[in-house]
């Protein structure tokens, strides 16, 4: 039995392109549809937030000089061609999945509606929600969350390539420890960088708790759901 019935998976874009530090490593990828179908065949119901750090970030953009919104629209665009890819592959590994997309643009996904999302997830196919929030100002992570809370997932993973919180960044401070569980509270009073601030809150506010736990080893993920304690519970 799995220990969560439907869950918002949310990934990092940097994650996906593995060592070679942007654009998409194919050997992560396969091995991130392995994992999804692993759980899938458990019985659990997944929605899919990618991020698109690795192809293009609207935020970072604005400060080469591209204009904010165009940025952000770009960044929504990179969210999609990851989305994309990662269903090609859960195709290769016989998972059954659908895109669907916050911006129009059919035929490459469908446009995203919360009972789309549900019924699809309810077929067994996995969802792979694509474009954001369709907004420019909004993050990935606050796409996930907003997902999250609208599928009516019961926790959003977020899946990293760090075993957790920690109370600093552990690949730049090796005295950094690792927290078992947090608070939300805790987490924004500490400025610690789980999600940005508008996404922690939408949790909070809705109650939808956060598992932080490393997505790169591989087997991870059957692991959390199997309940085995590797990451960091942030709850009310």
């Amino acid at each position: 039995m799995a220990k969560f019935n439907r869950i918002l998976l949310k990934l990092s874009g940097e994650s996906l392109a593995g060592d070679q530090k942007q654009g998409i490593n194919v050997e992560r990828l396969n091995q991130y549809a392995e994992q999804i179908k692993e759980i899938a065949q458990m019985g659990v119901e997944i929605g899919i937030v990618i991020g698109g750090g690795n192809i293009f970030r609207g935020l970072s953009g604005a400060g080469k000089g591209f204009d904010r919104v165009k940025g952000d629209q770009m960044g929504m665009c990179a969210t999609v061609i990851n989305s994309l890819a990662l269903s090609s592959a859960l195709d290769a590994v016989g998972q059954p999945n659908r895109v669907l997309t916050a911006i129009r643009m059919e035929p490459i996904g469908d446009f995203y509606s919360k009972w789309k999302a549900i019924e699809a997830m309810k077929q067994g196919q996995v969802v792979i929600m694509s474009a954001g929030t369709g907004n420019p100002y909004f993050t990935t992570d606050t796409g996930s969350s907003l997902r999250g809370i609208e599928i009516e997932a019961d926790v959003m993973l977020k899946g990293t390539r760090v075993d957790g919180v920690y109370t600093a960044d552990p690949e730049k401070d090796s005295t950094a420890t690792k927290y078992t569980d947090i608070t939300y509270q805790e987490v924004i009073a500490q400025g610690l960088k789980v999600m940005d601030i508008t996404a922690t809150a939408m949790c909070m506010q809705n109650n939808l708790p956060i598992y932080v736990f490393n997505m790169d080893t591989v087997g991870n993920l059957k692991k959390v759901m199997q309940g085995e304690n590797i990451g960091t519970l942030v709850h009310p």
